[in-house]
This record gives structure tokens, sequence and C-alpha cells, in this order.
């Protein structure tokens, strides 16, 4: 189990991980070498996520996500495939964390009066502005 919060956990066989080639830093190891990590995380059939966190985990993870709902993550960003799972894991625990936060409801205001006022005034002078505009291409 990996533990992502108090109250929620991934169990390991939730998620794939996958070697492939990367490119970047590593030297003559990089054409020889799988050290990128691919995590694939089945997000839409996870039993450890609660709802509401599933749906803003959808939403946060935007392009990275793919039809079926599964998270597709790729690290390769140090030279060892160890390295690279535990950054894989580490970005997957931190996009879980970002969704458990719930949004702060929006309140509604109203704009002041004076806000107002100085809106419509300033959208009279404007008005006046390309009025006279107009006016001096009438003449001509």
């Amino acid at each position: 189990m990996i533990p992502v919060t108090r109250t929620i956990s991934i169990r390991e066989d939730e998620m794939q991980v996958q070697f492939v080639r990367a490119s970047g830093p590593g030297g003559q190891n990089v054409n020889k070498v799988s050290t990128a990590v691919q995590l694939r995380f089945d997000v839409g059939n996870s039993p450890s996520l609660p709802d509401d966190v599933r749906t803003r985990l959808i939403r946060l993870a935007g392009r990275r996500i793919t039809q079926d709902g599964i998270l597709i993550l790729d690290a390769r960003r140090f030279r060892t495939q160890e390295r690279n799972r535990e950054d894989a894991i580490e970005r997957l625990k931190e996009l879980i964390r970002k969704a458990v936060e719930r949004p702060k409801p929006r309140k509604e205001t109203k704009p002041s009066r004076a806000a107002q006022e100085k809106r419509i005034e300033s959208k009279k002078q404007r008005s006046r502005t390309k009025q006279m505009r107009r006016a001096s291409t009438d003449r001509d």
C-alpha cells in the first residue's frame, strides 16, 4: 500500500509500471537501457478513490488521461529506473493530494455603486469620443 493522505492509500497492483527508453541524461546508457518510467493508473475503476476525488483528479489530469480513464505519467528526469519510478509515484501522489482539496465555493458579490457609476461614466465618455469622430467624417 502506498499512503497518499491519511484516508487514501493506493494498492501497488492498481498501478502498472513500464520501463521505456528515454532521451536526456544518461550518456551512452540512453541507447542501451530503458530507464524512463511510464506509470499507468486506472482512475475510473480505482476502488481507493472516493467519487468526488476521482472527478477532480480526472479534471486535473487534463491530457494525461485517456478516454478509458487511465492516467499516464512519464518520468524520465533521472538516470536510473528506480529514481524515475519513485518520481512517477510521487507525482501521482501529489496529483491525488491536489484532487483531495475541495475547491472553495465562490461567493457571489455585487459591484459597489461607485464602481457601477464609474463604469457607466467611462462608457459614456467612450461614446462621446466616438460620436465626435463620426461627426467630423460626416461633414467631409
